[in-house]
């Protein structure tokens, strides 16, 4: 059963917010466009729940979009950044919690050597490409389909026609001439991958991909499709990067990497390691980082980077996991999550599949194999979550309001959590199928019928 909820407050607040801020929102998807109807304006998190202006309380599969690994306001970071705020909230110069915290990630995270500190994951990516770029002295970037990496200029583009795949800007405000030196690639295509590079290879500098593609949905690649990707830069003078803003730290300490056994050249980071602050990073080996200011020609600086209240919180998290190994914990509660989910869907016989790596999930609407590519994507997705979506808001559970955007566990989620997103899940489909029929039924009545 449902319960009574109210959304005046949440609405008043949102039209404040259509006057003074763009589509109301800092950020497009919140704003509910693909879902429809108003986004309830969140007061307060704790654990594994937020509540909104009006007193609604929802079990929330969000978690801030990733970086909660922790769960909400979670008492050790809480105290830790209360703590930093009382020595200041801003220094623009070096800090000994800022070294910490890139000690952390340096070592946990194959390959990387050095790391700088940014923040945002847009800006990682941002100032990974130009070091590439600066390193290789060339200017093509090969980047895929599906993949999102921030609204970098030379990034935000979507395939060309033709096979040179040249990438379209998919923004206004990009320019053409910057959106054609970007080559754009499906996933999990190793005949498109090898054709480009023999092609073009000796020009580009840099392939960038997420190793755990999870912005447009959850389209888990092959391990051996990052490995010829790898053997593809090596063999061509192209240097790798791995967008590991999500998957960094939350599948592990080596995130994608580490679990594919693949070592890319440089890797962006965001998410976890801010703890919740806005924090992000970019790294690898010295003798490619060197080529960044001070020591070298890529220029790169930030006010507010390496931060040292954001600092403490991404370090007062990072250290947290690796203590406890809370990974282990992460993955069990994963599996019991798409065994449950699994079983729903299967009895609604609602075409669906869960994917999950992990604590990252997604359930894949209207087809019951996992794509792995953002063209296998089944096309009525969109329209089967958007009524799945609002049936859950409206019995307390919180998912993103896009059918393209992937869910996530933190340590404050339970097995009860996960019986309970199952249970209501179950309602939901069990509702549209009765809709379903009924309207079926309807249809399907001889004209003029009194029955």
């Amino acid at each position: 059963m449902s319960e009574e909820r109210t959304g005046t407050q949440s609405t008043q607040w949102f039209d404040r917010a259509l006057e003074v801020l763009p589509g109301g929102v800092s950020s497009p998807v919140r704003a509910f466009r693909s879902v429809g109807g108003t986004p309830p304006v969140i007061q307060k998190g704790d654990g594994a729940h937020v509540w909104d202006v009006d007193g609604n309380r929802y079990l929330d599969f969000v978690g801030s979009w990733g970086p909660l690994i922790l769960g909400h306001a979670n008492r050790h970071v809480v105290k830790a950044v209360a703590n930093s705020l009382k020595r200041g909230t801003s220094f623009g110069a070096p800090s000994a919690v800022e070294i910490e915290l890139a000690a952390e990630v340096v070592a946990g995270y194959p390959g990387i050597e050095q790391i700088r500190f940014v923040s945002s994951g847009t800006e990682a990516v941002m100032s990974a490409v130009r070091l590439a770029r600066g390193a290789t002295e060339r200017d093509i970037i090969v980047k895929f389909s599906g993949c999102y990496h921030g609204h970098v200029d030379h990034l935000l583009v979507a395939a060309g026609s033709g096979l040179a795949t040249f990438g379209a800007p998919s923004s206004l405000g990009v320019p053409e001439p910057i959106a054609s030196l970007t080559r754009v690639l499906p996933l999990d295509d190793d005949d498109a991958l090898t054709a480009l590079f023999d092609r073009e290879g000796d020009r580009v500098a840099a392939a960038i991909i997420e190793p755990v593609p999870a912005n447009n949905g959850l389209l888990l690649q092959r391990p051996r499709f990052l490995a010829t990707l790898r053997e593809l830069c090596t063999r061509h003078g192209a240097l790798l990067i791995f967008d590991e803003v999500i998957s960094g730290f939350r599948l592990g300490p080596g995130g994608a990497a580490a679990l594919y056994g693949v070592q890319p050249d440089l890797a962006t980071f965001g998410k976890v390691i801010g703890g919740g602050m806005p924090v992000g990073a970019f790294g690898g080996p010295r003798d490619i980082m060197r080529h960044l200011a001070p020591t070298g020609g890529v220029y790169q600086a930030g006010t507010l980077s390496g931060n040292p209240v954001a600092m403490t919180a991404g370090l007062t998290t990072l250290k947290y996991l690796r203590r406890y190994d809370c990974w282990q914990g992460l993955e069990e509660l994963g599996q019991y999550l798409k065994q449950r989910l699994g079983s729903v869907l299967n009895r609604s016989g609602v075409p669906a599949a869960v994917v999950r790596i992990g604590s990252i999930f997604w359930i894949a609407w209207g087809s019951t194999a996992a794509p792995a590519s953002a063209e296998a994507i089944h096309p009525d997705a969109a329209r089967i979550y958007r009524d799945v979506f609002h049936g859950l808001l409206e019995r307390g559970i919180a998912l993103a309001p896009s059918a393209y955007e992937v869910g996530f566990l933190s340590l404050a989620h339970t097995p009860e959590h996960i019986d309970r997103l199952a249970d209501a899940l179950g309602e939901v489909l069990d509702n549209l199928n009765s809709e379903s029929a009924s309207t079926d039924r309807a249809g399907n009545e001889p004209e003029g019928s009194d029955s």
